[in-house]
């Protein structure tokens, strides 16, 4: 896989640790190996700009996905005869915000990172939380793709 960190934040990340979650996570998702990601890590100007323009709504906010081609789970498995490459799209992060929520819920900022970057990245394959049952079914799944990264996790 392809997995590309632009840290345009200003603020310090680990853009390896980043690069192997999003890893771990399309793997966990059966995800051709061939699939390309894009991570940007932008300031709250940067963010706020996003989140008006594309979703109309003021302020920033923790994590944006712009999905590009139709992938879902178990679709371009490696185990395919001929892989095609996939272009997934585009997490965008917002560290900032990240620390303040993990403040609030007490835990360190990198985990809060790890959840966005995941969630984001659920978004691109085609999960939502509009519905109850999306709800569950995403944060379930969620839940369990940390659970397996912090096992794994460096």
């Amino acid at each position: 896989m392809t997995i590309e960190v632009n840290n345009e934040s200003g603020t310090e990340i680990d853009e390896n640790r980043l690069v192997a979650l999003a890893g771990h996570v399309l793997g966990q998702m059966g995800i051709n190996s061939l699939a390309e990601l894009s991570i940007l890590v932008v300031d709250e100007t940067a963010m706020t700009a996003l989140h008006e323009q594309w979703m109309g709504e003021p302020g920033p906010t923790d994590v944006l996905a712009f999905p590009m081609d139709e992938l879902r789970p178990g679709q371009g498995r490696n185990d395919d005869a001929s892989p095609d490459p996939a272009l997934l799209g585009d997490v965008v992060l917002c560290p900032t915000v990240a620390a303040r929520q993990a403040a609030e819920a007490g835990h360190p900022t990198q985990d809060e990172l790890d959840l966005l970057c995941t969630h984001g990245i659920l978004h691109l394959l085609g999960y939502d939380h509009a519905e109850p049952e999306e709800h569950a079914e995403m944060f379930g799944l969620q839940g369990e793709l940390l659970e397996s990264w912090r096992k794994t996790a460096p």
